[in-house]
């Protein structure tokens, strides 16, 4: 099946709604349960910078028994860009799913990360504790991310941090030259196989579901992606002693986006918080979708 049958298979999965935020950004935010049939809990998630419900084929699936409510980040996938770029940081992004949460009816809620999305939610938690019930973190660390990415090298966080924003900030600078080849790369079997054999990411089971999420992807100019990410770099690691609610996490041993140990690490300092590890890269729920969901499922049974 070709990418575009794989997109339109889906679109009937999904439906997108404008949502205002607190300082008047249009956001385009989705939910997988158009005709409000699914019977089960409600999770709220906290997606990955820039990316699209299509990352998350278990949630597409009509009988995954949960139903989420989430968005797009400002500036990415049809969400507007607010009048003052300097409101991409984590604070705004916590400001953003509250809006969501409002908009859907949503009081409280487990809350779902991935990647970046994982230090949105614990600002949430800790700023708003009223608004959530359990905290489901999927290949992301709660705050300080760059320092923790290319983990299986085992570089020092300081040497990890001063790379990886180092080249952030080329690619921002960069980016307005690169955005025009980007976005039209054609995104296909090929690219998904070279893609998913690189390392970076691993084979996923639904390849042309993977091309359509990439594709989305490569929708987002690179100069704006990256000044998204350098102001997503600033948050600092949250402190996790006011964290009460079950928590767990789902790390990836070939993560180079989200280091494994300092999962691990933020595990442990959360009282009965719960550490799995996957063979598999930070695109773990894509290559990995039944186990990532069969433990979603599992955790919200023990939230209740």
């Amino acid at each position: 099946m070709p990418a575009s049958a794989a997109r339109a298979a889906t679109d009937d999965q999904i439906t997108f709604h404008d949502v205002l935020s607190d300082d008047g950004t249009r956001l385009r935010a989705w939910t997988n349960d158009p005709a409000g049939r699914i019977d089960g809990p409600t999770v709220v998630l906290c997606n990955g910078l820039g990316t699209s419900p299509w990352t998350w084929p278990a949630l597409l699936d009509p009988d995954c028994g949960v139903r989420v409510v989430s968005w797009n980040h400002r500036g990415t996938g049809g969400s507007d860009r607010p009048s003052d770029p300097q409101r991409v940081g984590i604070e705004e992004f916590v400001e953003d799913g509250l809006s969501v949460m409002d908009h859907f009816g949503v009081d409280r809620a487990v809350l779902m990360g991935w990647s970046m999305g994982v230090n949105t939610m614990f600002e949430l938690a800790v700023r708003h504790p009223e608004r959530v019930t359990g905290l489901f973190a999927v290949a992301g660390v709660p705050g300080d991310t760059f320092a923790t990415m290319l983990g299986p090298l085992h570089l020092p966080h300081l040497a990890a941090r001063a790379l990886t924003v180092s080249l952030s900030r080329a690619m921002k600078l960069g980016g307005r030259l690169l955005t025009p080849i980007a976005s039209r790369l054609p995104v296909g079997p090929r690219a998904v196989d070279l893609i998913t054999h690189s390392g970076f990411m691993l084979p996923v089971p639904d390849p042309e579901l993977a091309a359509v999420a990439i594709a989305e992807f490569l929708t987002t100019p690179v100069d704006w992606y990256f000044h998204l990410a350098l102001k997503t770099s600033e948050h600092a690691r949250v402190s996790l002693s006011g964290i009460t609610v079950p928590t767990m996490f789902v790390a990836a041993t070939y993560d180079v986006l989200a280091g494994a140990r300092d999962m691990r690490t933020a595990a442990d300092r959360i009282e009965g918080a719960t550490y799995v590890e996957l063979r598999g890269s930070h695109f773990i729920q894509m290559e990995q979708p039944e186990r990532v969901h069969e433990l979603l499922l599992d955790f919200l049974e023990r939230v209740g």
